[in-house]
């Protein structure tokens, strides 16, 4: 197709449509990151019903999900017309408030817009046109989504971290990425390793370190980048996690066992690992003379 050819032979073009396609995504991931969290709650409401009061009919719940009911206000409920719905513009146009009300509008959701169409140029510049760069914005939006999930919420929900893991098993199976056998093992030790130090860390301290949904996660990058990437990720992760934790915790005032989300250490960590990995461990190889 001329299209498609064009788009292989000019980087920029590529470039630039990985961008715009971007806002576009980061404007449903915003949905994505409001709703699910509060689906999967729904839900677990609606099993506790019905496992504590078994023989009692209970009413349906209103349809709530990523399409229905329609975005609207969380002050005045009115509904948001399309043309306020666009991304980074409406936003602009609207500075920022409500169109209706004039209640002020999260500066949140143009940053994620801004930051999904940021990293997907990034990676389409990366890998060019092709298979490899289609899977890796479908793993980057999803990091998007869990990291900002995991920040609000300290959630990371399976409906998201197992589709990723199973989509980067099959891309390995051609070896889009690495090869199978290197994804498989990269899975296992992923979810193995960060296991093995939540119940180390339980039994010395008698406390829960991590997350379940840390596994999973670690589990995932693994499957898409293989073993070599896990240690440079839990480097990464920890070092920037355990740098922004102190931070966050005496800027809060919060004492020093709060509990802080770490899957969003480990997405950005993983995310790096996979597109400058070898570079990364290349050069720091170099520098120390091996």
């Amino acid at each position: 197709m001329p299209l498609l050819d064009y788009l292989a032979s000019h980087a920029l073009a590529f470039v630039l449509l990985a961008g715009l396609i971007g806002l576009i995504v980061g404007s449903f991931l915003n949905v994505v990151i409001h709703r699910l969290p509060r689906m999967m709650e729904r839900e677990w409401q609606q099993q506790a019903l019905e496992l504590l009061e078994p023989n009692k009919k209970h009413p349906a719940a209103d349809t709530y999900n990523l399409l229905l009911p329609h975005s609207h206000c969380p002050h005045c409920k009115t509904e948001i017309k399309a043309w306020q719905n666009l991304p980074v513009i409406s936003y602009l146009l609207l500075r920022g408030r409500c169109g209706q009300c004039r209640a002020p509008i999260s500066p949140r959701y143009p940053l994620v817009e801004i930051l999904t169409a940021a990293l997907s140029m990034v990676v389409a510049w990366h890998y060019g046109f092709g298979w490899a760069a289609g899977g890796m914005l479908l793993l980057t939006w999803g990091l998007i989504s869990l990291s900002m999930i995991d920040a609000d919420t300290q959630l990371l929900p399976d409906d998201l971290v197992l589709p990723l893991l199973w989509l980067g098993l099959i891309a390995n199976s051609i070896g889009l990425y690495t090869d199978l056998n290197t994804a498989l093992w990269g899975a296992i030790a992923g979810y193995l390793s960060l296991w093995s130090v939540y119940w180390l860390f339980k039994l010395i301290t008698g406390k829960e370190g991590m997350g379940y949904g840390d596994f999973k996660l670690l589990a995932m990058l693994g499957a898409w980048g293989g073993w070599q990437i896990l240690p440079l990720t839990i480097l990464l992760s920890s070092l920037v996690g355990a740098i922004l934790g102190i931070i966050i915790l005496k800027t809060r005032g919060a004492a020093n066992s709060t509990p802080l989300p770490f899957g969003p250490y480990l997405a950005i960590a993983g995310w790096i690992a996979l597109i400058w990995g070898e570079t990364i461990t290349s050069q720091y190889l170099q520098f120390a003379g091996f």
